[in-house]
């Protein structure tokens, strides 16, 4: 395993950051593992070297956390960093149980630490822009969960450039924790983050983390073949991402050629890929076997010509902005 410094917080993360929305309950969505077959994985990441762990609040309603922190249970904490998210509503019937306020971040933070069985995660990040909220309450409020040692660092995820940068200002202006991280979209059919969110990122020394690496699976088998496995035929998610617009399904292509190439699975070239770009840290990659678990590693060991990292790029045209939601 490969490890990386995340952003400007200093702490060392594996290249590869286990996503843990596929792990839970089934009864969430159909292709999530329960706890028994979501243990097989947790405890193989850590058998390859993965410290990184990254789940939410609203994965499994709450069971992925729960099941996150009953695996890392057996396990030196100290040596893991986990991350969760808030900000969607949790309970159908209580308003307060989701956005960016300080009442539904202190309750949801603190349940969060409940189902994980820890006093401290090591990143909390806001899993969505609260146009509800003024960031600034937003920004305090994690100010204060930092001050009481109820998360060491704070992150966010998809949004747009400008609005980082006027959360980045207020807590300089304020003297507020900054926003160490940034969660967004980001893989070979969507990168549409380069012109903006990226370089900005880079500039202020934050960490990059993206999601979807793999566009939810599209990467990962021609195209002919999404639907053939039980993700691909009930995730109408992916069908919501502009994946198959423009000329995805020539970017698809190139990736399975190239895979034939490489004598490579083409999961492990969009990674490599994904992994190539000097302004991402640890890509979160969420998988539901073992087996693809174990290739999602080996990519780690490819390194793409430049001239093939051109020629993967070169079809791709601008899609509509996706992910905010």
């Amino acid at each position: 395993m490969e490890y990386t410094t995340l952003g400007s917080t200093g702490m060392e993360v594996s290249r590869l950051c286990l996503g843990c929305m596929s792990f839970g309950t089934p009864e969430w969505r159909e292709w999530v593992l329960d706890e028994s077959e979501s243990r097989e994985v947790i405890e193989r990441a850590i058998d390859l070297g993965i410290n990184f762990f990254d789940t939410a609040n609203m994965y499994s309603r709450g069971e992925s956390e729960r099941v996150l922190g009953n695996v890392l249970d057996d396990y030196e904490r100290d040596e893991q960093v986990v991350a969760t998210k808030g900000y969607f509503q949790m309970d159908d019937g209580n308003p307060n149980s989701g956005g960016l306020s300080r009442k539904a971040l202190e309750q949801e933070l603190s349940n969060s630490l409940d189902r994980l069985g820890m006093d401290t995660v090591d990143l909390y990040q806001i899993h969505r822009w609260d146009y509800d909220t003024p960031i600034e309450g937003t920004l305090r409020t994690l100010d204060d969960a930092v001050r009481r040692g109820q998360t060491r660092y704070v992150g966010a995820s998809s949004m747009w450039a400008y609005q980082l940068a006027e959360s980045l200002r207020v807590s300089d202006l304020r003297n507020l924790e900054r926003f160490a991280t940034m969660q967004d979209h980001y893989n070979l059919l969507y990168r549409e983050e380069e012109r903006e969110m990226l370089p900005l990122c880079d500039r202020e020394g934050i960490g990059v983390i993206p999601w979807s690496p793999l566009a939810r699976g599209y990467l990962t088998r021609p195209h002919e073949e999404f639907d053939a496995t039980t993700r691909g035929e009930t995730d109408s998610h992916a069908r919501e991402h502009p994946y198959f617009e423009g000329n995805g399904r020539e970017v698809n292509e190139r990736v399975g050629e190239l895979a034939e190439e490489y004598d490579a699975t083409m999961a492990q070239i969009a990674l490599a890929w994904v992994l190539d770009k000097e302004w991402v840290d640890a890509p979160i990659v969420g998988t539901s076997s073992v087996e693809h678990l174990e290739e999602a590693v080996e990519a780690l060991e490819i390194d793409l010509a430049e001239s093939d990292v051109a020629w993967l790029e070169e079809p791709y045209e601008p899609v509509p902005v996706s992910g905010h939601e």
